[in-house]
């Protein structure tokens, strides 16, 4: 037996708003993203009720430092997924306002040649203190996006720097948008950035730079692979012409990381696995957006011929599990009143050298085994 409880009843007003959900109305999405953001009583039931309904939309998360033109790029995006009829959700996570706690939409005015599209859904977020680049609601409301029926969910993050790292684990594709002459072929040396990229963009590509900043970027992929000093004789001042052709050729591909890097973007099967593309851009005037789809769009065909996007989104359902019993565990004992009281209790003797943090905590969990399984006593 798996020991699961049944799901409750929504609550007569989720119920009711999810009448007006189904209905497709704007007003009744806008609502239920604010109990969900905000963790209103019944936002569980509502996303209990979306669940099933969820895999619809493919997720795309743009990151990059700030200034990189996220926002453009997100926009050149939309515009090109609506002329292919799709209809689009964007979660714009925005830098929490000091005055109000909320976010200074800075991306919305951004984009305000795409926001009164009716095919479009923009939607603000304050990170409200979260680190990663996204707000910590991001993926409930990415759920209730993708619950009311839009094709794509574009989530661009607030550009916080090397640390948001969080929407790899949101989205099905993961964009990086880098510029020339801001210091960004040093990001590419930063194995979290590499790591989380499934395509990199380098926009603003009409400046001097970015064929460099391209060419360091292939040049990390190349050596990730691998395949840097394959194929190379292991001494130094080897003589080429000394070398059989198809030890030459080795030798050269081998000496070629960016090369290829190029390559195995061309066949990600034959190279073993998917090795990011890095597209061009001008995103202020629409050059390099139509490459950049089609790569999303080819990495997404990987990801469902190689198995990826069925393990990406469990993985996402497992932290959701786990963020959740966090989240409920750590309401439960820090709420609780005897809790506090035992460790203002034991503080003394943890002063005196008696005890230890550890000692106490270890006893703490020992005696809140009930509590934490959510029975009062």
């Amino acid at each position: 037996m798996s020991g699961l409880a049944e799901q409750a009843t929504p609550p007569p007003a989720i119920v009711r708003l999810l009448e007006s959900f189904d209905g497709g109305q704007r007003a009744a999405l806008a609502r239920a993203i604010s109990i969900v953001e905000n963790h209103r009583a019944g936002f569980d039931a509502l996303l209990a009720v979306l669940h099933p309904r969820l895999g619809r939309a493919r997720r795309i998360g743009i990151t990059g430092p700030p200034g990189a033109g996220k926002s453009t790029i997100t926009t050149a995006l939309v515009e090109a997924m609506r002329l292919d009829g799709l209809t689009v959700a964007v979660v714009a996570v925005d830098p929490t306002s000091p005055f109000t706690g909320g976010a200074l939409l800075g991306d919305r005015i951004r984009m305000e040649r795409v926001a009164l599209d009716p095919g479009v859904y923009i939607r603000s977020m304050a990170t409200r203190g979260s680190l990663g680049g996204l707000a910590a609601a991001t993926r409930e409301t990415c759920d209730v996006l993708d619950g009311f029926g839009f094709d794509r969910i574009i989530i661009e993050t607030v550009g916080v720097g090397q640390s948001e790292l969080d929407v790899a684990r949101a989205a099905d594709t993961s964009v990086v948008v880098l510029v020339p002459e801001s210091g960004d072929s040093i990001q590419t040396l930063k194995a979290g950035v590499m790591e989380i990229a499934d395509l990199f963009v380098v926009n603003k590509s009409d400046r001097p730079g970015a064929d460099r900043l391209r060419g360091d970027i292939e040049l990390m992929l190349g050596m990730r692979m691998g395949d840097t000093m394959r194929g190379v004789p292991a001494h130094h001042g080897v003589d080429l012409r000394a070398l059989a052709q198809e030890d030459r050729d080795a030798a050269k591909k081998a000496l070629s990381p960016a090369k290829a890097a190029r390559q195995a973007t061309a066949d990600p099967h034959a190279a073993g696995g998917w090795v990011p593309a890095v597209v061009n851009t001008v995103a202020a005037d629409g050059r390099g957006v139509p490459e950049l789809l089609a790569a999303i769009a080819r990495h997404f065909e990987y990801l469902q011929q190689s198995g990826g996007l069925a393990e990406r989104r469990r993985s996402r359902m497992r932290e959701r599990v786990v963020e959740v019993a966090e989240e409920r565990l750590r309401r439960r004992l820090w709420s609780d009143r005897s809790t506090q009281a035992f460790i203002d209790d034991n503080l003394p003797a943890l002063e005196r050298g008696d005890t230890t943090p550890f000692a106490i905590a270890d006893a703490l969990l020992a005696r809140s085994a009930t509590l934490m399984a959510g029975h009062t006593t």
